[in-house]
């Protein structure tokens, strides 16, 4: 059986083809569209005409190409970038009217979960008690589980673009008042949610996404050309020097440190601050950086599960929308 996932994140849509043998999603081929939706759209504002045709467009390719290698319909979903958006229901409407495709907004805490799935297939049951962090551009999320899904899940609003739009949009780079101001909110939002974790004393600790990776690789771990299985690990104390050496370069500047693409180089200190704040709250003094999240979830839901689970999940988010939503009128976006 070959399956596919849809991706639509704060900077790129991407896909993943995968062969799901033995119940394990064995990827065949992947893509991205480069949308930079976080560049076009403001911290609680609306997803403008002509971001919303650049979407449509990666939506509609990214199906056909999953039709090209033999995995129709693929399950679709969108992060924090739409679903924070005031007119996402439109959004979401007019992908599926010029696609096809049923794109579906999750919630955080959903997202946490399949993450923490896609985690826990990867490092295994001998990873005991463990601990998930993923850091988007809109939210941070942090699980916690024994089992094959988590006990607790949270999904707070400190996403690394986000904040940079809040605290360092007019400063780069940012003076160190400004620095400290981001780490105080951040210690404020995470109180609890980080008592918790050090309650559970989880064995192990994970964290995902592309901002993690970026920030692992510039704090020493193995670059990508190396492959999935190479073990890499992120210390807390190597975070904390990061935050010194990307707090002291504009954007720009940050962009040439191993690691450190462009499109993220301006929002990789805001990252770098929530990801080590969190690691001292929780008392975790390294992350494994884990290579399978939340796309990976999605598949193995999908196996394990079939397809009515995500049958289940694109109803929900319909019965959420409005009955009556403003239609968006796009120009096709130009290359």
């Amino acid at each position: 059986m070959r399956i596919s996932v849809v991706d639509v994140g704060s900077n790129t849509v991407r896909l993943v083809v995968a062969d799901a043998a033995d119940g394990v999603p064995l990827p065949v081929h992947t893509a991205k569209w480069r949308l930079r939706l976080s560049e076009q759209v403001t911290p609680g504002g609306p997803i403008p005409e002509r971001a919303v045709a650049q979407l449509v467009d990666a939506v509609a390719e990214a199906s056909r190409t999953a039709a090209r290698w033999g995995a129709a319909d693929p399950p679709a979903f969108a992060t924090a970038v739409v679903r924070n958006a005031p007119n996402r229901h439109e959004v979401l409407r007019t992908v599926r009217a010029r696609t096809g495709v049923h794109l579906c907004t999750l919630p955080g805490e959903v997202e946490a979960e399949l993450t923490f799935l896609g985690a826990r297939r990867w490092m295994g049951w001998r990873s005991g008690p463990l601990a998930l962090l993923d850091i988007g551009g809109g939210t941070l999320e942090v699980a916690f589980g024994r089992g094959r899904l988590p006990d607790f899940v949270a999904s707070l609003p400190l996403g690394a673009r986000r904040l940079t739009h809040e605290f360092f949009d007019d400063e780069d780079p940012p003076s160190p008042e400004r620095v400290r101001a981001l780490r105080r909110k951040v210690r404020h939002q995470l109180r609890d949610v980080a008592a918790r974790i050090r309650w559970e004393g989880p064995r192990t600790a994970v964290a995902t996404s592309r901002t993690f990776q970026q920030l692992g690789r510039l704090c020493g771990a193995a670059p990508g050309r190396h492959g999935p299985f190479v073990d890499r690990q992120m210390y807390r104390s190597d975070l904390r020097a990061a935050i010194t050496q990307l707090a002291a370069l504009p954007a720009a500047e940050r962009a040439h440190l191993p690691g450190i693409s462009a499109p993220r180089a301006a929002q990789s200190l805001a990252g770098a601050v929530v990801g080590h704040t969190v690691l001292k709250l929780t008392g975790i003094k390294a992350v494994t950086v884990c290579p399978w999240a939340i796309r990976e979830g999605v598949l193995l839901r999908h196996i394990e599960d079939g397809p009515s689970w995500w049958a289940d999940v694109a109803r929900s988010s319909e019965e959420a929308a409005p009955a009556d939503p403003v239609p968006l009128r796009l120009a096709r976006a130009s290359s």
